[in-house]
Parts: structure tokens; C-alpha cells; sequence
């Protein structure tokens, strides 16, 4: 089991690495926009993979392609934590930032080409897609 929270600690959570996904950097003007940086990176999981304690709060929106994006922050400090695509059911994406240990980690996928900053470019040791990789 791998820990997080948010900058002040308010929300905390457990998950199961394990379980993970995968990995993806996704580089669309809206994870630009909410992490305030060239791209998010994000692990799917399985909503039953994590355990979240502390009252978030989430802002939902619409995506680039459509889909329904809620997003998961701390009310107290603003950390984005978590993204819930309606979409998707039962999953949920973890932003990586706010995990204490990521040596495990592996992101194979890279999104949004399309849309990269020449400041923050993708990576090519991924698999890259222009748009959404089809999830």
C-alpha cells in the first residue's frame, strides 16, 4: 500500500499499487490550465484500489472530446488530487504529485501532443497520442 495527500493534509489517501493502470502525462490546455504547469500525470486505478479520508471537494467540466471530467481538491489548500471522468466508471485517476513514494511508478502514455508546450514537450520514451489515447 502507497500514501498521499494534499499540501496541507487535510485529505489524505491509501491505494493500492498494485492495481494500477497505467500511467499517462497528459498535456490538454485544461490538466495545463488546473495544474498551473505543462502537463498532469495521472495513474488510473480502480475506485476500490483507494481510500480517501478528509472531505474534497470537485469541480466538474466538460472536456476537450466531450467526456466529464470532475476533479478531485482540497478545499483548505487547493491540491488537486484526484480526476473522476464519468465516462470511465469506476475508475479514478491520481495525480502523481501528491503521492509519497512514485518509485514504482511507470508512465507508458503520453496525451495531447496536439496541444504540448515547446516549453514542457512530451515525452518520446512514450506511446504518444495526438488527442485521447481511447480509454
Amino acid at each position: 500500500m502507497q500514501n498521499g495527500h494534499c499540501l496541507c493534509g487535510d485529505v489524505q489517501y491509501q491505494f493500492d499499487e498494485t492495481q494500477a493502470g497505467f500511467g499517462l502525462h497528459c498535456h490538454c490546455k485544461d490538466c495545463q490550465r488546473v495544474t498551473g504547469s505543462g502537463k498532469a500525470t495521472v495513474i488510473l486505478f480502480p475506485m476500490d484500489a483507494v481510500t480517501i479520508e478528509g472531505e474534497y471537494k470537485t469541480f466538474a467540466s466538460l472536456g476537450f472530446e466531450g467526456s466529464h471530467v470532475n476533479r478531485g481538491f482540497c478545499p483548505n489548500c487547493g491540491s488537486q488530487m484526484f480526476t473522476f471522468v464519468d465516462e470511465i466508471p469506476g475508475q479514478l485517476f491520481i495525480k502523481a504529485g501528491g503521492m509519497e513514494d512514485t518509485s514504482w511508478l511507470n508512465v507508458d502514455t503520453t496525451c495531447w501532443t496536439s496541444t504540448a508546450r515547446d516549453w514542457g514537450p512530451s515525452d518520446p520514451r512514450t506511446a504518444e497520442f495526438e488527442k485521447n489515447p481511447g480509454l
